[in-house]
């Protein structure tokens, strides 16, 4: 009769793969709010760049064209909407619309003050000016804004504030 000796088991007991499972839990309930709050953030920072992007056309189209260009809330991609919020969408128009910007994403919210369009001018001065808060609506954690001015010669800047009362 021979003896064998006793080999290595290839896999994880029952025990050590629950406590493999419960350390990946505990890491994953630190990182996935943290990874959520950054995307948040992300698309926060995008929604304000999009917007100052827009001015910057619509100032350099009106220049270009030597006309007046409108850059104002639109739902529908085509035409300048009256209600609604600038959250659904916006366009850059001179005549037929030159950019079209889609809806911001779940939860952004873009206020400014119940202003609906922007003139800017071809001689660079006299648009109106107007200052948007673009914030996050949900969740409520956190008070991160972005306000993008745009001032009466047409130039937009983007301003990070903790201000933020998002409506």
């Amino acid at each position: 009769m021979t003896c064998r000796s006793r080999q290595a088991a290839g896999g994880f007991t029952l025990l050590e793969a629950m406590m493999a499972i419960t350390v990946m839990a505990i890491l994953m309930a630190i990182a996935v709010p943290s990874f959520q709050d950054a995307s948040l953030s992300s698309q926060l920072r995008a929604s304000a760049g999009d917007l100052a992007t827009s001015a910057y056309l619509a100032r350099g189209e009106a220049l270009k064209r030597n006309a007046v260009v409108t850059l104002c809330m639109s739902s529908d991609g085509e035409t300048c909407a009256d209600s609604g919020g600038w959250e659904q969408g916006w366009i850059v128009l001179s005549g037929t619309p030159v950019k079209v910007q889609g809806p911001a994403p779940r939860g952004i919210s873009i206020t400014a003050g119940g202003v609906t369009s922007l003139s800017f001018q071809p001689t660079a001065a006299g648009a109106t000016a107007a200052a948007f808060t673009v914030c996050r609506k949900t969740p409520t954690v956190g008070n991160e804004e972005r306000v993008v001015t745009i001032d009466a010669t047409g130039r937009p800047w983007v301003k990070r504030t903790t201000t933020a009362v998002c409506s």
